[in-house]
């Protein structure tokens, strides 16, 4: 027995990655055992490869996708534009009318022209040197137009001897708009001769054509109408947004013309020109002149100059100016290209403005008093516009969002510094104004740091993300309201539109928690709701102390439809569960937008429904006259000035007051509990019950 254990303890054990042998000889103890025990692993070893091998004949050479051309593109577009949403959308105009800024940048185009057509189709024109239409020495069958249009990664832009400064960098621009384009016509004018050649979604329909002379022509003609396949059915450029996306290029660059022309039908309820011609000699402080039309400046003057020559390596431009009556704001480009989310240029920009103050402060013996003041103190309340001109600039993915170039720093600073210091210097009783307004943003912003409880300006600390508060300036509840409005498109317009001494806007994103179904931890782990109660002030439950209510008036504002609607059931359940003081005390409301807007000629009337629309129309029209009717998207498409005069000026403004009668008192909660509960079977036995009360033009099918 104890030789056979022996024998047991010096056998090789197998090695799982290696084969059997078949001359290896069994050890003796198996002999004597007629039920031999590596059988059964011998088969589990098979049946394991066998189904490793039919896994890896799921998964062979022939699985592996080589996408050539555009396909890349259209199969991936949130790769190249970020998403397939209105935004992307715009960024295939962008990409091409960019290519035009490059020529004009280069001094080669003075004039850029886009015309938005009523079928879809939008063209971008200029007077440039024309896309190449030779035979490209890589691809000899190929026009340079055709690969231009036709590759990634193809283009004049990679080195700096075409354009010393542009806002294309990957060569992959016009190629990514040709190939998420339904169909796209190109026509070139070089040498006093036409070229036209046509693609859809990014192939070729056909060899370059040359269309003959053009003797008193020149540049390049691009039309393009965006691929539904791509964007949905009803995607379509808007006009708005558009105009101003041409309009700004004329802002950023004074040695460029703008021209302007959109279909008349494409324009009904809408403020924009029909035809336009844009052309600012004075830049930027033009462009921020009119965005703080009516502001009170804080500095009579606006800080605007510029160094270097526009379009080369190193220029800078900028424009700013501080308001005490409005929100501030900074928009920055970089090569004419609009970076929303800032980056290091921006970073130079608050340096150098925060730098040149606290010089300022030690000038005047304020040094001490300044000593706390930050990049944000300077910031607030001030209007920025900044453009710089970098070679090869490096920014964060392909729409070009963010700069990320590290230079850029170090070149806006220094070109903003010194003028800065100058022109503090030259207005010093202004100059010291504009101190004591930030150093006094420096305070407020130390003092609510130090608050231990809620005091007026402690939320628009703490409310920072995701639904920003913009608080009003009136620190004492009476004669002061704040608007809950959904999304940060409603909240952008309502924040212009309001009055901003009395009025506070709240943004939340979307539909809020159901507080009739959810429990206590969703509802204490709710940021929405967590940021609504912050504002408020005035706790909840039994600890809702009414002389803690920041506010005189609640109002609820959405938009006039079911969605709206939807919302501000919850926002009403919210407060009814949590708040039901704030009712009691007549201290909430809904505002009443309008979804309709009627216009003939000079008058001008708004709906709030379908039957108050057919009301207008009877008594406020002649009954042969042609009203354009246009029904508004929701508040983010409003205009803000409609925003105000609709919905927001006390003076002009419809509210609804919500109340609870007493008689009612019992027969609301029942209503609050099988419309908003849990219980999904009570609602459908509600259902049931009204079926027969409901019109059909009032269901959202």
């Amino acid at each position: 027995m104890a030789k056979s254990a022996t024998k047991k303890k010096t056998v090789k054990q197998p090695d799982l990655f290696e084969a059997p042998s078949r001359s290896a000889k069994a050890p003796k103890s198996a002999k004597r055992t007629p039920a031999a025990r590596p059988a059964p692993k011998a088969s589990a070893r098979t049946k394991t490869a066998a189904r490793g091998s039919s896994a890896e004949a799921g998964y062979t050479a022939k699985h592996i996708e080589v996408l050539e051309g555009l396909e890349p593109v259209r199969r991936r577009p949130g790769m190249y534009i970020g998403g397939t949403d209105e935004k992307a959308l715009h960024h295939l105009f962008a990409e091409v009318i960019d290519n035009s800024m490059d020529e004009a940048l280069a001094g080669h185009a003075s004039w850029i022209e886009v015309d938005m057509e009523a079928d879809g189709f939008v063209s971008i024109t200029d007077n440039g040197r024309g896309i190449p239409v030779d035979a490209h020495p890589k691809f000899k069958n190929k026009s340079a137009l055709e690969v231009i249009m036709c590759t990634l990664h193809a283009g004049g832009k990679f080195d700096s001897k075409v354009y010393e400064t542009s806002g294309g960098l990957h060569g992959v621009g016009v190629s990514v708009a040709n190939a998420l384009s339904e169909r796209m016509e190109v026509e070139v004018a070089r040498d006093q001769k036409l070229y036209k050649m046509a693609f859809e979604r990014g192939k070729p329909k056909g060899k370059l054509e040359n269309a003959g002379r053009a003797p008193n022509r020149r540049g390049t003609k691009i039309r393009f109408r965006p691929d539904p396949q791509i964007f949905g059915n009803d995607a379509a450029f808007d006009p708005e947004r558009v105009f101003k996306m041409a309009r700004s290029k004329a802002y950023l660059y004074g040695g460029v013309e703008i021209r302007w022309r959109c279909d008349k039908a494409l324009l009904k309820g809408s403020e924009i020109p029909e035809k336009a011609v844009f052309h600012f000699a004075e830049g930027l402080k033009d462009y921020l002149a009119s965005n703080l039309e009516g502001a009170t400046l804080v500095h009579p003057d606006i800080f605007t100059g510029a160094a270097g020559k526009t379009g080369k390596h190193g220029a800078v431009e900028w424009a700013i100016a501080w308001t005490a009556d409005a929100d501030g704001f900074l928009q920055s480009y970089c090569n004419t290209i609009p970076t929303p989310d800032g980056g290091t240029h921006e970073s130079g920009l608050r340096t150098a403005l925060l730098r040149g103050l606290k010089d300022h402060a030690a000038r005047v013996n304020m040094e001490k008093r300044a000593a706390a003041v930050t990049s944000e103190d300077v910031m607030v309340g001030s209007g920025c516009m900044l453009s710089v001109y970098i070679r090869e600039p490096e920014f964060q993915g392909q729409t070009k969002d963010r700069l990320a170039t590290a230079a850029a720093q170090k070149i806006v600073e220094q070109a903003i510094k010194d003028p800065f210091d100058h022109w503090l210097s030259g207005n010093p009783v202004q100059a010291n104004k504009l101190l004591e307004f930030v150093i006094e943003r420096a305070e407020d912003r130390l003092r609510r740091r130090q608050e231990k409880d809620i005091a007026r300006k402690s939320a628009v600390r703490k409310l920072r993300l995701p639904g920003k508060l913009a608080d009003c300036s009136n620190s004492a509840s009476q004669g002061s309201e704040i608007f809950i409005v959904e999304g940060d498109s409603a909240g952008g317009s309502a924040k212009q539109a309001r009055d901003r001494r009395t009025q506070a806007i709240l943004p939340l994103r979307g539909k809020i928690l159901n507080v009739a179904s959810a429990g206590k931890d969703k509802l204490a782990q709710n940021a929405q709701l967590a940021d609504l109660i912050q504002a408020l002030g005035c706790g909840t439950g039994a600890h809702f102390h009414e002389k803690d209510l920041r506010y005189e008036k609640v109002i609820i504002m959405t938009d006039a439809d079911v969605d709206g609607a939807h919302i501000a059931s919850l926002l009403i359940t919210f407060f009814y569960r949590q708040m039901p003081k704030l009712i009691d005390l007549g201290r909430l409301y809904l505002a009443v937008p309008p979804l309709f807007r009627l216009q003939h000629g000079g008058k001008i009337a708004y709906a709030r429904n379908d039957a108050h629309k057919a009301q207008l129309l009877k008594s406020d029209f002649n009954a042969n006259a042609k009203v354009e009717v246009s029904r508004f998207k929701g508040l983010g498409e409003m205009m803000a000035a409609q925003l105000k005069e609709t919905t927001m000026d006390p003076s002009k403004r419809t509210l609804l007051k919500v109340t609870l009668a007493e008689a009612d008192v019992k027969a609301t909660a029942r209503s609050v509990e099988r419309l908003m509960g849990n219980k999904a079977e009570a609602r459908f036995e509600f259902i049931q019950e009204n079926a027969e009360f409901a019109k059909e033009e009032t269901l959202d099918v």
